[in-house]
């Protein structure tokens, strides 16, 4: 009986035990179902446009190669649903080249290449650079592709004395792959404040002159003449003759007197402010490479030979005709990317895929500053 008493109060005791334990913390000891891996890396694809308005404008007398672009971005980029440039971010960049308008050509255009983009919290991003502390550099890409580009065509007269005004509106296209670091670009997300796009205001130091109507000329009247008096006549007596006794002549007066007025001056109008607009004048390109073994471009098998390539204007996409002997074998798209120096021979380059075979991935051309590149996905 003692026994079977000391059993029943053990087993009361355990069960309380185990009714009291605490349970382990979540995570310890066992997997959790759809835990998220935390990136530490964002890369925003090649081919991205960014759009950007002008902080500081461009000046007529004074622009030149090499002189600093600034802007800031006014619409957000997001990559994969997740906002990696939020509106505002700064980006700073300089002129490569630039034509100027003419009588004959009120026109102008702008090569321009970006080195830096700075978040609202200091992150920093070179485009490219040496490395250094809290700076990102994008991944390894090929040294004579410039990494972020724009390319300004403006409506602009010569008499304009400003090329491109605060808040004008260009585009980046990122060239090569840009990584970020995912925590610091979070950090600047959360820190923007996307106000309203900011009313810049214009640089130009021309103000229209209003005209003046003048001054009417001043008149003032002549005097009148006299009519004078007629001759007098005496009659004569028998066999005399009349005596005529000679009247006045009139006088002539004097003409009015006319002071002339001034001229008023014209209005003279302020030149047309700069517009943005697309080169109408598109050029056509055609260039010829050669491959030694048999690839695929866009999933389009090409075999070994020597091919032409045609498309027209420098993008950044365009649509490519691929021809041989003169004949159409393929249409693909393709980027079309700015180089920083002329390339010394044609080359292609090709990239190995998962399954072994092999697509084609660029093409540059002897003596040209661009080149084309095929996106793989």
């Amino acid at each position: 009986m003692m026994k079977q008493l000391l059993m029943a109060i053990l087993l009361i005791a355990v069960a309380s035990a185990a009714q009291t334990a605490p349970l382990p913390p979540a995570g310890q000891g066992q997997p959790q179902a759809g835990t998220a891996i935390v990136k530490s890396r964002i890369v925003i694809p090649a081919g991205t446009t960014v759009s950007l308005a002008l902080t500081h404008p461009i000046l007529t007398q004074t622009a030149k190669a090499g002189d600093g672009v600034y802007a800031e971005t006014i619409f957000p980029v997001a990559v994969n649903n997740q906002m990696v440039i939020p509106t505002g971010t700064y980006v700073q960049g300089q002129i490569d080249m630039l034509t100027r308008p003419g009588w004959l050509s009120p026109h102008a255009q702008f090569q321009m290449h970006f080195a830096k983009i700075i978040y609202a919290n200091g992150y920093t991003v070179l485009l490219p650079g040496p490395q250094k502390a809290n700076i990102e550099q994008p991944p390894a890409a090929a040294d004579d592709v410039i990494p972020a580009v724009a390319s300004a065509y403006i409506m602009v007269s010569s008499s304009n004395d400003v090329l491109l005004d605060n808040g004008t509106q260009i585009e980046m296209v990122l060239q090569v792959p840009v990584r970020l670091n995912a925590a610091k670009v979070a950090a600047a997300v959360r820190n923007s404040n996307p106000a309203p796009l900011a009313q810049f205001a214009s640089a130009s130091r021309c103000r229209p002159i209003p005209g003046t109507p003048g001054t009417p000329d001043t008149v003032m009247p002549g005097t009148p003449g006299t009519p004078g008096t007629p001759p007098t006549v005496i009659p004569g007596g028998p066999g005399m003759p009349p005596t005529v006794i000679p009247g006045t002549p009139g006088t002539p007066g004097t003409p009015p007197t006319v002071i002339s007025g001034t001229p008023g001056t014209p209005y003279i109008p302020c030149p047309s402010p700069p517009v943005v607009t697309s080169n109408f004048k598109v050029q056509s390109y055609k260039e010829s490479f050669q491959i030694s073994a048999p690839v695929q471009v866009s999933g389009k098998p090409l075999p070994a030979g020597t091919y032409q390539v045609a498309w027209e204007g420098l993008g950044p996409m365009a649509q490519v005709d691929i021809l041989q002997n003169g004949n159409p074998v393929a249409s693909v798209q393709a980027r079309v990317v700015l180089l920083n120096r002329k390339s010394p021979a044609d080359a292609p380059a090709t990239h190995t895929n998962s399954d072994g075979s092999i697509s084609l991935q660029s093409l540059r051309f002897a003596g040209q500053t661009f080149a084309l590149y095929f996106d793989q996905g």
